[in-house]
């Protein structure tokens, strides 16, 4: 695994040991980033289930402003803090050892807002649908939300402030991008 194009492009991510964590492949990162053409420069992003913190660190080379990580797992996260020190990017993320809703919880109450959300949570549990009413509360306007899924589950529906923008099927994966009001990719977003 590695960071695909920007300020750290070819550096080597470390992964989670282990099967608890499926770090998104090259080929789908790549296929993403593709696809949020002019959706992340400047971009504030979460990144939760962050497992290795490859999508995070992508957008940070690609150009986001700032980065917060999403992730339980131990051994995850002290990858999360080795990628982050071998890009360079460890002044522009902040790391949270939490439950995703709870941090969702957390980061709406504390009134954080951000442009361009990933959620890549374990494909056979419910973390999805537990967290994806707390979404609205986080993006901002304009923002992008993400979504790294089964593709034998279906598409979550958009909770009247998301609106499904793009789907793609990479064999058992799909990405789901979802939009709110105001996006405009290459605005500022």
């Amino acid at each position: 695994m590695r960071v695909i194009a920007g300020e750290a492009r070819g550096r080597r991510l470390l992964a989670p040991p282990g099967r608890i964590t499926r770090p998104t492949s090259d080929r789908v990162r790549e296929a993403l980033f593709s696809m949020l053409q002019g959706a992340v420069e400047g971009a504030r992003v979460l990144d939760l289930y962050a497992g290795s913190g490859a999508l995070g660190i992508e957008a940070l080379s690609r150009g986001a402003r700032v980065a917060v990580f999403v992730e339980l797992d131990p051994a995850a996260l002290r990858c999360i803090r080795l990628n982050l020190e071998r890009c360079g990017f460890t002044e522009r993320a902040r790391i949270w050892r939490e439950d995703a809703a709870r941090a969702l919880r957390r980061l709406g109450q504390d009134g954080e807002r951000f442009d361009l959300l990933f959620l890549d949570p374990p494909y056979a549990s419910e973390e999805l649908e537990r967290c994806w009413p707390l979404l609205p509360a986080v993006a901002a306007e304009g923002a992008v939300v993400a979504v790294e899924m089964s593709a034998r589950r279906p598409a979550p529906d958009g909770e009247g402030r998301l609106e499904l923008w793009r789907s793609r099927e990479y064999g058992d994966t799909a990405l789901r991008l979802y939009r709110t009001a105001g996006f405009a990719p290459g605005a500022g977003n």
